[in-house]
């Protein structure tokens, strides 16, 4: 077993166990939180936040539990993505959405759910840890907020059945699933007391390959399958939205990833630390099929 997927595993069973015998009257939502949580996923900003932590710290069982509420957040994204007024998906990760199997209703409120759950987890972390934690957990909830994941979804929502600038394509990349990426390796570098120069460099690093990971998703969405990618193909043409490949062309789009995956690598090249496992991570995603 790999260094990356002993990490997976492990934040795997912490979210498997995490709603395990909750609820009572309520134990519906839980049902439905878990549901999403745990129906698959790569787990990526889980992963990137513990592998620039390992960086510096050899404890990263210590930061699983922020990890896991990133990978909270995210699902509540994914959860409310699928609704019926946003982009009315039936399928994600192979499976029907949440809103397929609970309903609308409790949809709804499994994503506002594992929001605050995630913030449940995340102030209870800090509340016995010292100042870097509270600024690595400030660098997550501003990324999910309306200047970082939310406000990237309302540009991806406005650009429906319109076309709009370059400006405002870069925006909603960086915004709608940059921002998260970004934040978790910037979290995982604060978390592990890592030099500034090195935060400001990771930084860098986590915005490139977070448009990477964007311009990928776009490139899947044109040339994959519903059956390899667990969701709707060709949903953006569908919908009539702007996005890289109607800008810059599906060959242009490949090179930009590619360009911007030599850059995030060149980046991880400078910093005096073993960067191995972000390397491989890095290159991982950009050959990804899902």
């Amino acid at each position: 077993m790999t260094c990356i997927k002993k990490i997976k595993s492990n934040i795997d069973m912490w979210l498997e166990n995490y709603f395990e015998n909750k609820g009572t009257y309520n134990k519906k939502i839980y049902e439905a939180m878990n549901y999403s949580l745990n129906i698959g996923g790569k787990r990526i900003r889980p992963l990137l936040m513990i592998l620039t932590y390992s960086m510096y710290k050899d404890n990263y069982k210590e930061i699983i539990p922020v990890a896991g509420a990133v990978e909270m957040i995210h699902t509540y994204s994914l959860i409310h993505d699928d609704l019926p007024c946003m982009d009315n998906d039936d399928l994600r990760r192979g499976k029907p959405t949440n809103h397929k199997v609970f309903g609308e209703a409790i949809a709804l409120l499994a994503g506002d759910g594992l929001l605050s759950e995630a913030m449940n987890v995340i102030i209870n972390y800090c509340s016995y840890k010292d100042i870097e934690a509270i600024e690595a957990c400030k660098v997550i909830f501003n990324a999910a907020g309306t200047e970082g994941m939310v406000g990237g979804q309302t540009v991806d929502i406005l650009s429906e059945n319109k076309e709009i600038s370059k400006e405002e394509l870069q925006y909603m990349h960086k915004k709608k699933t940059g921002a998260i990426i970004k934040s978790s390796i910037i979290a995982g570098a604060i978390l592990g007391k890592a030099p500034k120069k090195d935060i400001n460099d990771l930084s860098l690093y986590g915005e490139k390959l977070g448009l990477a990971f964007q311009i990928r998703d776009d490139i899947l969405d044109v040339i994959g399958t519903t059956e390899e990618l667990g969701k709707q193909a060709k949903k953006d043409e569908i919908d009539e939205k702007t996005n890289y490949i109607t800008v810059y062309g599906l060959e242009k789009c490949q090179y930009l990833c590619e360009k911007l995956t030599d850059e995030c690598i060149d980046i991880l090249n400078k910093i005096p630390k073993d960067t191995s496992k972000l390397k491989e991570i890095t290159n991982t995603l950009l050959y990804r099929k899902k």
